[in-house]
């Protein structure tokens, strides 16, 4: 089943798309594949640019774990992924990673007569749903934070991403802070052993699911569950407070973000200080290669990410994420030296 947002943006395949097949002449188009995460704002940034320039953008929108992989295999001139990789794995792949804007990862749920923001849910609650430890949305640890909420006698459907995913990434790396007990028999990873529920393709499956299934719970990108229509959960903060995502819970999650102590890039956002941060905020990151095998694309590349730093923060926001901080605008754009041609050249115009 389409979801809302899939009859609005998609009109090809469930799990990739072409945006802007034909360029203008003597342009090329801009091949990328990856995470979901961001595929809102891609789209959107894609056909803004190429009515200013001419130059399309080829995205497929297949997950983190696949944007790595053809990254790796150089298939396509830049990989997305939502979860960093180490300065280690960059260095073996000769990849530079950047951070390309901000967003939240979102629990969702359908409960008959409950509205968005209604449940309150805490990490370590979250995390013995999943475990499959509570089973019941009437169950007495979320009874005794929803006070005053009808909570059905209904069993929780637990739905999860099925492939690699930096959105999987987020979530489990924020489940691993909160709860020992995940960490241990789950973990942080791209993709986990799932101990209880159903599993969906992308951001836009487990959306589909849990539009259908009553009872259910899941966890998809903010801007999915938005532009959905769907019911989120409010989640306690690591300064106890019970918060709602939304643009300013995100900026809150970053404001003490320390991008230029994180080697590569690598940082997550997730358990942040701060009594409005949001918990489940993640940066969506872009890779290439250091030694550029067509340093033409790579160049054409770097103007399109340039031009969304500079001139997609109103699509950004509108489409509710979070445009990167100038201080780190200005670190990436530093970083971008590194990426070069055969004989050495930075690709950078």
């Amino acid at each position: 089943m389409k979801t809302l947002w899939l009859q609005k943006f998609i009109k090809c395949s469930a799990v990739g798309f072409g945006l802007a097949v034909a360029a203008a002449a003597g342009a090329a188009d801009i091949t990328g594949a990856g995470a979901t995460f961001p595929y809102p704002l891609y789209s959107k940034w894609a056909e803004a640019y190429k009515a200013k320039t001419g130059v399309g953008m080829n995205y497929q929108s297949i997950g983190s774990g696949g944007g790595i992989k053809q990254i790796t295999a150089k298939t396509v001139d830049f990989g997305a992924s939502d979860a960093p990789l180490t300065i280690e794995n960059l260095e073996k792949e000769g990849l530079v990673q950047f951070p390309m804007v901000m967003g939240g990862v979102v629990p969702v749920y359908k409960l008959e007569g409950i509205k968005p923001g209604e449940i309150r849910l805490t990490g370590p609650l979250l995390a013995d749903i999943y475990l499959g430890k509570i089973t019941k949305w009437n169950a007495p640890a979320i009874a005794a934070l929803n006070k005053g909420v009808k909570l059905p006698d209904q069993d929780i459907t637990v739905v999860a991403r099925s492939d690699g995913s930096g959105t999987t990434f987020i979530f489990t790396n924020y489940l691993s802070k909160v709860s020992a007990e995940w960490k241990e028999k789950a973990g942080n990873n791209t993709s986990v052993k799932w101990p209880a529920g159903v599993s969906g393709k992308g951001n836009e499956g487990v959306a589909a699911y849990v539009q259908r299934l009553s009872g259910s719970i899941g966890y998809v990108e903010y801007a999915y569950a938005l532009q959905n229509k769907m019911s989120y959960a409010l989640l306690q903060n690591k300064d106890g407070n019970f918060v709602a995502p939304d643009d300013k819970t995100f900026r809150a999650a970053a404001a003490n973000a320390d991008w230029g102590k994180a080697p590569g890039f690598n940082l997550m956002l997730t358990e942040q200080s701060g009594k409005d941060s949001w918990p489940l905020t993640g940066a969506t990151f872009i890779l290439m290669h250091k030694k550029q095998d067509k340093p033409e694309s790579g160049s054409i590349a770097l103007k399109f990410f340039n031009w969304a730093y500079e001139s997609g923060d109103k699509l950004a926001l509108d489409l509710d994420y979070v445009p990167m901080p100038d201080v780190v605008v200005k670190l990436v754009q530093a970083e971008w030296k590194k990426i070069q041609d055969g004989s050495g050249k930075a690709i950078a115009y």
